[in-house]
């Protein structure tokens, strides 16, 4: 039996793979998903302590990194981290984030650049950090977690959908500017996925709707055309296909049970 080649674009067995904002939900599923694919995960978050907990359920070799991303030396020193004790990270996924619901006539300066910060400027300084290694090595993948309203516009979200439409836009063009070096950079777009930060969403609502907390949970649901929550270890899955196949490249991939179709 012959074997197969291997293309200089592939990931390689023992890869290192950085996770920020893993220390729940969808940062968690896909350090585990990458772990048990032979990864070295890095898990990155702002408590250690969740961290810690996280790094127990995962699996294989874990590598836990408190680091607050919207700080530009912490970028720094979350890399120079990783490469000391590990090498260059060969995955980058970007996860971390945060979410803020509001109407746009009350949304302050303030919540406007926390989403910014969080949701754009911190995975470019992640990316432009990470690319220089993967690209001297001929190889790396960069998946950004953006969201379904990265493509379509929102109610009662400007500020979190505004951040989002440009972090689909830096993929698409890093995608582009790399697309033959052996590096790949995509974003995985999840509708309303069943994690922490969708409780904060479905508090949010009830308070605003002056409705109970369950009615929200069952707005979000009918969201989405499969009458339910994804759940983060699908985001999972999405996140693993743009990590082992070389030929995905520069696509926002929906996981939102077909809310939007493109």
């Amino acid at each position: 039996m012959t074997e197969l080649a291997r293309s200089p674009s592939d990931t390689v067995a023992g890869a290192v793979a950085v996770v920020t904002g893993a220390g729940q939900g969808v940062g968690l599923a896909t350090a585990q998903r990458l772990a048990a694919t032979g990864h070295r995960v890095v898990l990155v978050g702002r408590d250690r302590g969740k961290l810690d907990r996280a790094a127990a359920e995962v699996g294989g070799p874990t590598l836990c990194v408190a680091a607050d991303l919207t700080v530009p030396e912490q970028v720094e020193e979350l890399f120079a981290t990783v490469e000391r004790e590990w090498g260059w990270a060969e995955v980058l996924v970007a996860n971390a984030g945060t979410s803020l619901a509001a109407p746009i006539t009350t949304t302050t300066d303030a919540q406007w650049q926390q989403m910014l910060d969080s949701n754009l400027t911190a995975p470019f300084r992640c990316i432009r950090r990470a690319l220089p290694p993967m690209l001297e090595a001929g190889r790396g993948r960069i998946v950004v977690i953006a969201s379904v309203v990265a493509k379509r516009g929102e109610r009662q979200v400007s500020a979190y959908t505004a951040s989002k439409h440009g972090v689909l836009g830096l993929v698409r063009a890093v995608a582009d500017e790399v697309a033959r070096s052996g590096v790949t950079a995509n974003a995985v777009c999840p509708g309303y996925v069943d994690t922490p930060m969708t409780d904060a969403t479905v508090a949010a609502m009830a308070a605003r709707l002056g409705a109970s907390e369950g009615d929200a949970r069952a707005l979000l649901r009918k969201r989405q055309p499969i009458g339910r929550l994804i759940r983060p270890d699908e985001v999972a899955a999405a996140v693993l296909a743009c990590v082992e196949n070389g030929a995905i490249n520069g696509q926002g991939i929906n996981v939102d049970g077909g809310a939007v179709q493109s």
